[in-house]
């Protein structure tokens, strides 16, 4: 791969992390001393934060504010980023290949800032990369190229020259349409993954794979 800069996503990609989003409402629940039912992660799976805690508000009589619920979500996932969470099989290696070949990285991600620097921290993954955006700091959700851009204009890469490593269908959809190299990482979580293989110039089913 002929490339001059690297653009990261973290969940999915860098960290096995999202089984712990998908298995929040659970945990959220369990916390309030309630049963989820079975297929909770089913219902929450195409909602916002802000409305799964509408949705439980709802439909488990929890009096507290949405706001406050919020706060709680981050709180549980802030203490697995801090303990738990573990980095990708193989990826280490991928950075390692990619830092020797003196190709800069950087970070792109919609989750928190200091969630992610703890797990990027505890894991040792920090050292690889010139630094991270955040979609809170770029004011844009991954449908909006924005958070590529400015990761890109940082780096002081050419866009065609400069790989995107996504394993979401919808932002990877965004980086290729927006003129990026784009490379389709596998996780277990992402429901498309023929799309993500379709839509991307290199699809990786394990980091192993790196050539």
């Amino acid at each position: 791969m002929d490339i001059e800069g690297a653009i990261f996503d973290v969940d999915g990609t860098l960290l096995d992390s999202m089984g712990y989003w998908e298995h929040l409402g659970d945990e959220y629940l369990l916390s309030r001393q309630i049963q989820p039912p079975e297929n909770l992660a089913n219902l929450l799976a195409s909602m916002t934060l802000l409305e799964a805690a509408e949705y439980f508000k709802k439909h488990y009589g929890i009096r507290d504010e949405a706001e406050e619920m919020i706060k709680d979500f981050d709180q549980l996932m802030a203490g697995h980023y801090r303990e738990e969470i573990p980095e990708k099989e193989g990826v280490r290696q991928v950075l390692e290949d990619l830092q020797e070949r003196q190709i800069p990285m950087y970070i792109a991600t919609a989750t928190q800032r200091p969630m992610v620097e703890a797990a990027l921290k505890r894991t040792g993954l920090d050292r690889y990369f010139q630094g991270m955006i955040t979609c809170q700091e770029a004011g844009e959700s991954k449908r909006n190229p924005l958070i590529y851009q400015i990761a890109r204009e940082r780096l002081g890469t050419k866009k065609e020259k400069t790989a995107v490593f996504e394993d979401a269908v919808f932002a990877a959809q965004t980086a290729k349409k927006d003129g990026f190299f784009l490379v389709g990482i596998y996780d277990i979580w992402e429901p498309q993954p023929e799309l993500l293989k379709k839509t991307a110039d290199i699809y990786l089913k394990t980091w192993s794979e790196w050539k």
